[in-house]
This record gives C-alpha cells, sequence and structure tokens, in this order.
C-alpha cells in the first residue's frame, strides 16, 4: 500500500456523483498533487484528464475534509485491514449510496426529517454532503476527529423534530435522535454498502458480512445508539422487524424521482444511469415492488455494473488521497 504510483494533478469525483451516491469511496479516489506528476500510463491519463473534465467539482482536485482525515497522530476506529475501511474504500459505495437512499425514502418518519429540515428541496447535494462527511470522517479519522464529527451531527438532531403519517395512517411525533428512526438509518447504509460490495465488488471483505456489521456497529455508539445488529442475522432480523413501518407516499414518490433523474450534465447522467439500475437490482423484491420499479436481473446487471467500476478504477487511478492521509496519520501513531 506504500508503493504508490504518481498522483495526476487536479483531479477529483464530481461533488455531484459522489454526493448523489452518498458513498466515501466516491470521495476518496480523487487525485491530486502539488507536484503536478503525470501517471506513468499514458492511456490512464487520457482518461483521467477526460474525467476530471467531465466530472470536476473542485478546480483544485482537494477531496473533501482531507485536513481533517489527516490531522493528529492517533488511531481511529479502523484499520485498513478493518471490515468498515475495506468496504468503505470501494468503488461499489457509488451503488450503495443510491441503494441506502432509495431504502430511506420507505420509512416516512425518516422521510419527513429531511423533507422538513434539511436543504433537500434548495440543495439537495449540499444536504446529502453531511451525510457523506460522517461517513468518511468516522470510517478514516481519528478517535478526536470522529468525536468531534459525532458532536457536529447530534447538535444538528436536536433541532429536527416534527411529526409524520405512519405506514398505518397514524399521526406520530418524532425526534431524529429518536433510537428507532437513527436504527433505521443505520440499517439501511449498513445493508446497502455492504450488499452493493458483495454484488459489485471483487475485494473480499475481511471476516465477512458479520465482521462488518459488528465492527461498523461502534460508529453510532457516539451518536447515541447502542442497540443495534451486531451480525448478519441480526441485520436482517431488523430489517424484518422494520418492514410495517414502510410506506409509499407522495413525499416517496418525489424524492425517488428526483434520485432517478437528478441534475447531472449528459455524460454524468449516463453513469448514473447504470448506478441507479445496479442499485435498484440489488435491493429486495418486496422493496422493489413497494418502489414501483421492475430492475434488471441481477444475473444481467453484475457484469455491466463491475465491468464498469474496474474501467473507472483504471481511468481514474489507484490513489486515494483521503485514504493516504489516513495511513500517514496510522504510521505516526505507531501502529502500523
Amino acid at each position: 500500500m506504500d508503493a504508490r504510483k504518481p498522483l495526476p494533478a487536479g483531479g477529483v469525483m464530481d461533488r455531484q456523483v459522489c454526493l448523489i451516491s452518498g458513498g466515501p469511496a466516491a470521495c476518496l479516489w480523487p487525485t491530486t498533487d502539488p507536484s503536478g506528476t503525470l501517471p506513468n500510463n499514458a492511456i490512464q491519463e487520457i482518461f483521467s484528464r477526460r474525467f476530471r473534465r467531465l466530472l470536476t467539482g473542485d478546480p483544485d482536485g482537494v477531496p473533501p475534509w482531507l485536513e481533517v482525515i489527516a490531522a493528529g497522530n492517533g488511531t481511529g476506529l479502523y484499520l485498513p485491514t478493518d471490515a468498515p475501511w475495506v468496504v468503505h474504500a470501494d468503488l461499489a459505495t457509488l451503488v450503495g449510496g443510491v441503494r441506502a437512499l432509495l431504502m430511506q425514502a420507505l420509512h416516512p418518519g425518516s422521510l419527513a426529517g429531511v423533507r422538513s429540515h434539511s436543504r433537500y428541496k434548495d440543495d439537495p447535494l449540499g444536504r446529502l454532503s453531511g451525510t457523506i462527511r460522517w461517513l468518511t470522517i468516522t470510517t478514516f479519522g481519528s478517535h478526536e476527529a470522529v468525536a468531534s464529527e459525532a458532536s457536529r451531527v447530534n447538535r444538528m438532531h436536536e433541532r429536527v423534530s416534527g411529526s409524520y403519517h405512519s405506514a398505518g395512517g397514524e399521526s406520530r411525533n418524532y425526534r431524529a435522535a429518536d433510537p428507532d428512526l437513527l436504527r433505521w438509518v443505520h440499517v439501511a447504509f449498513m445493508d446497502s454498502f455492504l450488499r452493493a460490495h458483495q454484488h459489485y465488488s471483487s475485494r473480499p471483505i475481511p471476516g465477512g458480512a458479520d465482521a462488518y456489521i459488528l465492527q461498523w456497529a461502534a460508529s453510532v455508539t457516539p451518536l447515541g445508539l447502542t442497540e443495534v445488529p451486531m451480525d448478519e442475522a441480526g441485520l436482517l432480523a431488523c430489517l424484518d422487524g422494520c418492514r410495517s413501518e414502510l410506506a409509499v407516499t407522495d413525499d416517496t414518490r418525489e424524492v425517488v424521482r428526483w434520485l432517478k433523474n437528478p441534475p447531472l450534465p449528459g455524460a454524468a447522467r449516463v453513469v448514473y444511469a447504470l448506478l441507479f439500475q445496479a442499485a435498484v437490482a440489488s435491493l429486495p423484491g418486496d422493496y422493489q415492488r413497494l418502489l414501483g420499479f421492475s430492475a434488471m436481473p441481477l444475473a444481467v446487471i453484475r457484469p455491466v455494473t463491475t465491468g464498469f467500476l474496474k474501467f473507472l478504477r483504471f481511468a481514474i487511478g489507484p490513489e486515494s488521497p483521503l485514504e493516504d492521509a489516513a495511513i500517514a496519520r496510522l504510521h505516526r501513531a505507531g501502529v502500523m
């Protein structure tokens, strides 16, 4: 992992694709280096330049939250050999993020908080950036950075409350810090990143699904959530227990329409359409039916998606400034 090729100057994944997808890896893979050294592979340079020109969101190519990840000399929740690090550093999270947002849209309580107390209508991409910030810092940051980020999220949650109509039609009050709502958001993201990785990544998860679920459970303890699934059986049981709470409302349909057709430029729209189809195909059949989708069979969409993600890795290069910064910090901490 220390033997890295020189980094292309000014590269960054598109902010829109990164934020819509909701996956940390979308913000991990952009590359930049003040030396301006170009990739050794000329073909990769051409593809990288094209992606940067088409999908740039930051003119300087600096990954978001790089300084936060790099700061200090301490350890964090995870090491590069841990399951959450491996899963969240993979580009399959581009699919998992879309899948998680579709799942969250099925819970009226979760959706009410998004629509009533966020910038969703005016700045949907900006709203999602907060979620990605938390996921990225929690996965790759130091304990101090994780605690600070959790404090930011908790302060935000304290201001979010209201009411919504449940799947059965009853009016219910809610707070963003309610354990049941936090748990649903947690399992929606966790299940989505896990399934996307299982379907669309060739990289093994250290310890398998159980290790990912157990280790990622530590991420929500600073948010005040302690009763969460600790293995795959527990995750499936939790999802099954939430099933009666799910419903499709007018708000759900509006959000799903936006997720299906977000404001992206032409070429990025084609890429996103594939990610969206892959996300839908990885959902359980009953979720697909609730959302009104008829997905492509996984046997059809999987090879196309995995092939595209492999091409994308090649096109933008294997370097990850955020991951490199986290590893450098771990070296300073003496654990690597």
